[in-house]
């Protein structure tokens, strides 16, 4: 069974730095896609990235510079390192896993953005 945990969620001022991890068990992460997603109060969830077995990248237009999408094969885990975080990044954020045609999804991890 495929299980993701998300972590690295915190309250941070503008202009600070976060990284989330997404720890993955019971599938090789190096051969699946990975996306982060989030959900801000009042709003539709959104992605945020993208990393593809094959190591393209996708970053949503709002976040392109300031976010990467990584993944260590050794320790099975992805991570969103997060810079010059703005209030409007407030959210849950969640890591999604693609097996196939199964989406695994962990139960996200909270970011917030306030001075």
């Amino acid at each position: 069974q495929v299980q993701v945990v998300e972590s690295g969620g915190d309250l941070v001022q503008p202009g600070g730095s976060l990284r989330l991890s997404c720890e993955v068990s019971g599938s090789a992460l190096s051969t699946k896609a990975m996306y982060w997603y989030r959900r801000a109060p009042g709003k539709q969830r959104e992605l945020v990235a993208g990393l593809a077995p094959d190591d393209i990248t996708t970053y949503a237009d709002n976040v392109k510079g300031r976010f990467t999408i990584s993944r260590d094969k050794a320790k099975n885990a992805g991570f969103l390192q997060m810079t010059n975080l703005k209030p409007d990044d407030t959210a849950i954020y969640y890591c999604q896993i693609i097996d196939g045609i199964r989406h695994y999804w962990g139960q996200g991890t909270q970011v917030t953005v306030s001075s």
